[in-house]
């Protein structure tokens, strides 16, 4: 599909602009669009507040039907929103439509967890006392997202944000404010059917740093969800907790696999590809190392080598490709750099050279890249957001979880193994630092019902499932005297 056909089949109408929105397909202009000023952004935060005091008196299975109704437009809009993330994002078009499966399905438990956002009754030590804890909505949610996941990582947030009685406010990245533009419009058209819904209740704010800068310093957005890179999150968060506000942060991964001397070396391989390639390494959860027992060291880079020397790259729209192109030219420099530096380290690269440049020579294409990590490069501590596995190997299961947890990032690890002392050991507190660490699993991706984030300077936050929505509501104890008598603190007498 084309623009004006996505565009045709979301029923989606773009004011026309200044600003330029490219495709990473063929590096051409798309379209002009319009940004958000001071101003607009301004009106639009006023806006949320408004709908959030509406919204926040809305019974929360009924905000939950709301949520229902975007999962039923994202179902019938899916093939055309997966178009749109291959053609802004360069995704091919499996992970586009399986990331709007990713929105579905957070939708379907937003909707059941509307009825379930439950509190708790304490016991308590007073005699004719109760004690209670509740959850209550917590006031305008501003969402921050990269381009890599245009979509899914808004709808994360959104789903549960708005069943917990909040209004949203989107900073999507300035590089596909066209898979903004379709999230928002489908959410509008579930608002027309829900009827009862506020003006504002969901809202873009698109535009450069200035506008993510603006959101995130208005003291009216007690949350920000921010996704990115790490020294992005690191000001984020410094400036929202200077306002007292909270924040969400998902920042940089520098995700590992360990193979050991009993793992299944087919399923390993498939993990490790997919991982380091899918979405041509900018994926969060990519993997960017891989640490090989010694004894079958050897043997899997050989097949390795092999997989990738047979991996088809090219337009993400095409049948049977795996890879497509990177975001932009500043993506390719940062990968050569850190391939320069690797030869330097004395590693061997293989792969990492730009690919289809006659075809598409505003676009950038590569070769997926393995460096062999050599006696001056046992690790690799900066992520690099490319298709760049760093290959190590090591003789003792401890030794490669402390390589693995030597690390500045937290997301993803995982483990390959037979052995299930070695899986308990790596799942436990002396194994992987990492929020998310898999036994037989990869690295890339991580299902709805399980809380989504990491751990050090990925930010520590998380989103998804699992009682990730309790990050978008306050906590209320209340201490509830249904006596004649005042009991007060620490038993002390006071008469009046």
């Amino acid at each position: 599909m084309n623009y004006q056909e996505i565009k045709k089949a979301l029923g989606l109408k773009v004011d026309s602009g200044k600003f330029e929105v490219y495709s990473p397909v063929d590096g051409g202009v798309i379209t002009k669009i319009t940004l958000d000023d001071a101003v607009s952004v301004e009106t639009k935060i006023s806006d949320a507040v408004k709908a959030f005091e509406v919204w926040r008196q809305v019974p929360a299975p009924a905000r939950g039907e709301l949520i229902r109704l975007f999962g039923e437009q994202l179902r019938t809009h899916k093939k055309a929103l997966g178009a749109m993330i291959t053609l802004e994002c360069g995704k091919i078009t499996a992970e586009g439509e399986g990331e709007v499966q990713e929105m579905i399905d957070i939708c379907e438990f937003a909707t059941g967890l509307s009825r379930q956002l439950y509190g708790l009754t304490i016991a308590t030590e007073r005699p004719s006392h109760s004690l209670r804890e509740t959850w209550h909505p917590l006031g305008p949610v501003g969402i921050i997202s990269a381009f890599n996941f245009p979509m899914a990582v808004w709808s994360w947030n959104t789903a549960l944000a708005v069943v917990c009685g909040n209004a949203v406010l989107w900073k999507p990245s300035e590089k596909v404010p066209l898979c903004a533009l379709a999230c928002q419009h489908l959410f509008d058209v579930a608002c027309q059917q829900y009827e009862t819904s506020p003006p504002g209740l969901s809202q873009l704010l698109l535009g450069e740093r200035d506008v993510g800068a603006q959101l995130v310093a208005d003291s009216r957005v007690p949350l920000i969800s921010a996704t990115g890179s790490t020294p992005m999150g690191r000001e984020v968060g410094s400036i929202v907790a200077g306002r007292f506000g909270k924040s969400i942060l998902e920042l940089g991964g520098n995700n590992a696999i360990i193979v050991s001397q009993t793992a299944d070396l087919k399923l390993a391989l498939m993990a490790i590809v997919f991982g380091a390639v899918g979405t041509a390494g900018q994926r969060c959860t990519t993997t960017r190392r891989v640490f090989a027992h010694a004894d079958l060291h050897g043997e899997l880079l050989e097949r390795l080598k092999g997989a990738y020397s047979g991996l088809p790259i090219g337009d993400p729209a095409s049948e049977g490709v795996l890879v497509g192109p990177l975001i932009d030219k500043d993506a390719y420099d940062k990968m050569q750099t850190a391939l320069e530096e690797a030869r330097a380290a004395g590693c061997t690269v293989t792969g990492g050279e730009r690919v289809l440049a006659d075809q598409y020579p505003d676009a950038y294409y590569v070769q997926p890249a393995i460096v062999e990590g050599s006696d001056s490069l046992m690790n690799v501590i900066r992520e690099t957001f490319a298709p760049i596995l760093y290959y190590f190997r090591f003789d003792e299961l401890v030794e490669a979880i402390d390589r693995q947890n030597d690390v500045p990032q937290g997301l993803s690890s995982a483990i390959f193994t037979n052995d299930v002392r070695e899986a308990e050991l790596f799942t436990s507190a002396l194994g992987s630092d990492c929020g998310i660490a898999n036994v037989n699993v990869g690295t890339s991706g991580a299902e709805i019902g399980g809380a989504f984030g990491g751990e050090k300077e990925t930010g520590g936050g998380r989103e998804s499932g699992s009682d990730a929505w309790k990050g978008y509501m306050r906590r209320s104890t209340a201490t509830i005297n249904y006596s004649t008598e005042m009991p007060l603190a620490q038993g002390i007498k006071f008469d009046i």
